[in-house]
This record gives C-alpha cells, structure tokens and sequence, in this order.
C-alpha cells in the first residue's frame, strides 16, 4: 500500500470510527492544534449524513424543529455508519432506531412518522410495474372470477402504526398545526404506494387489510370473499369483496391478475 492511500485509509478510520491514529500524519497550524482541525472533517462528515435525514424526513424535521432533530441525527450517525455509496439509503433505519433507542422510543409517534415517511420515499423510488385496468379484470369469465390471483404493483406496501401519526403527517404536509400525539386503541392500517409518479397512502379498515394481506400472499379471489363472510356480514361479502377490488385496480395497486 502506498502512503498516500495508507493516509487515506487512516483519515477514513478517524472520520468513521474516532481512531485519532491519523493525527500523527497532521501539523498543527499556526493557529490551532491538529484535533480541532480534523475535528472539523468531523463534524462536517456527520453534517452531512443529517442533512441526508432531513432531505428523507422532511416532516418529521418539521415535526421535530431544527434543534430536536439535529440532535436525534447526530445520535443516529453516532449508531449507524453509512455504508452505501448512495446517501438516499442511508436513512432506511432511522424508524427503528427511533423505536428501540431511548429518550425516542419513549414517543413511539417519532418511529410511525419516519416508518410512513420511510415507506411514502420507498414508493417514489421503487420499480416501475404496468398497473391493471378494470377492463383487464373484467375480460375474465364469471365463472373463473372465484379463481382469480392478484399481484401487487412493486412499490405496494402495507404498515401498521400504533400512533395517530398519519393525521400528523397530515397536518404538516397541509402547513397546519398538527394534533397532539397519541397512542391509539387499534392500529391504524396504512396501504402505501405510488400511483404513477405520485406516493399515495391511505388508510385500510380491518377487513379490507386482511384480504389485501393475503391476496398479496396469492389467495384467489374467491377464498378472500368467504374469509370476509367470515369476519363480518356473510350476506355482503361478495360485493365487500368486490368493492375492493375495485378500489384497488382504479387506485393502481395492483400490478397483475391471473387466473
């Protein structure tokens, strides 16, 4: 190894680990000694990895105030290093950070914001897929209907959150002031994905959450409408069923059908 990369590969080590053993390769200046000079690449380094999570959560900075939430990036760098050359991925764990490290985990509205902004950035970077139309469902035979299989459009994903975070998020994409956080006494069930070039979520009730759950899993059509006769109203099943279907196909959720 030359010198100049063995310097390189030091000055790497101080930056991202804290080994001052770069120090010996610095001249103090005239005005100040060597570690508040490198101390300088430092913080600049951990700078701009915050600024990263601010660019992926610009709510949850919002949420926050620059303050508060400088102060829960600097701790994320300090636990996390970033190992993708692409700064876009290096916010992917902040919302379990925020669930298992304390004082954060303490509020658990801080990990549901970031997991739905998480999940809201995932679907305006995730692949294209074509997305079904309701003459293509509809160009099916009756009688197969009840054997009909979905695929979810790639950038679909499903999230539970135990907060009243998706009416904050709510509130500050509207400039409003958001509702005070609270804990819910069920999970609000959260549908994310980009309807053509926009990231879309909405809220699901229960039973619709189930079978969009298994039908992502491959269940047929006609197995979900006797598992929604079984959750509540067997006589409407079938048009519940239905009803979502519908939904999905005209919000551009699903990607394929078959039978």
């Amino acid at each position: 190894m030359s010198d100049f990369a063995r310097q390189q590969a030091e000055f790497q080590r101080g930056i991202l680990a804290g080994d001052d053993g770069v120090l010996a390769e610095i001249l103090d200046s005239p005005r100040e000694k060597r570690e508040t000079l490198f101390g300088v690449y430092r913080y600049a380094y951990g700078s701009r990895l915050v600024e990263a999570l601010r660019n992926d959560h610009e709510l949850l900075h919002a949420y926050l105030g620059d303050e508060m939430f400088d102060e829960m990036g600097h701790a994320y760098v300090r636990a996390r290093t970033s190992e993708h050359p692409n700064l876009r991925w290096y916010s992917q764990g902040l919302p379990e950070f925020l669930r298992a490290n304390a004082p954060y985990s303490e509020h658990p509205v801080l990990g549901d914001l970031a997991a739905l902004e998480k999940a809201l950035n995932d679907a305006f970077d995730g692949r294209d897929g074509a997305a079904v139309t309701l003459a293509a469902v509809a160009a099916h035979a009756p009688e197969i209907w009840k054997d009909l299989n979905f695929v979810p459009h790639p950038t679909a994903a499903r999230l539970d959150l135990t907060t009243n975070a998706a009416a904050i998020w709510r509130a500050l994409k509207a400039d409003e002031t958001p509702p005070d956080a609270a804990m819910l006494d069920e999970p609000v069930r959260i549908l994310v994905w980009r309807q053509d070039t926009t990231p879309m979520f909405r809220e699901l009730p229960p039973d619709e959450a189930m079978v969009w759950d298994e039908a992502a899993r491959g269940v047929p059509f006609g197995v979900l409408c006797s598992m929604l006769a079984t959750y509540d109203d067997p006589d409407n099943a079938a048009a519940r069923g239905a009803g979502y279907l519908h939904g999905w196909v005209t919000g551009g959720c699903l990607s394929g059908v078959s039978a």
